[in-house]
């Protein structure tokens, strides 16, 4: 039979390796891949961006738009100010190399959908004829 002293010994063991094990996983998931970085959006969820898109217009304006909104963060993520669907919708639109004029449209629509948040008028506005 295991003393009382051991099994507590022991507990307390086993509770620093779950300690120690959960902030190795929580700092694992800020790591991005080679060749990418990482950005969080308003409503939480993290993407992975290549940094080749770094030179598109979207990713430019998304994190001039960030900064303005948000300032120059050293010591957390970057947090786009757009929310998951849209970053989802403005990747598709860079995968598929979308022409300037529907570049320029999405910017567009992003920085007026602000400015009317920004006004308290929460509207939305789509961009169709794909």
């Amino acid at each position: 039979m295991i003393s009382t002293k051991k099994l507590i010994k022991m507990a307390k063991k086993w509770q620093r390796l779950a300690i120690a094990s959960r902030k190795r996983i929580s700092w694992s998931r800020a790591v991005a891949k080679d060749g990418c970085f990482v950005v969080y959006t308003t409503d939480g969820r993290r993407f992975m961006i290549p940094l080749t898109y770094l030179n598109n217009e979207i990713v430019k304006e998304l994190l001039r738009l960030a900064e303005e909104e948000f300032g120059m963060t050293s010591s957390g993520p970057i947090t786009l100010p757009c929310d998951s669907s849209f970053m989802e919708y403005a990747i598709s639109m860079i995968q598929r190399h979308a022409s300037d004029d529907v570049e320029r449209a999405l910017i567009s629509s992003l920085v007026t959908c602000r400015s009317y948040e920004h006004q308290g008028m929460n509207q939305q506005l789509l961009i169709t004829g794909f």
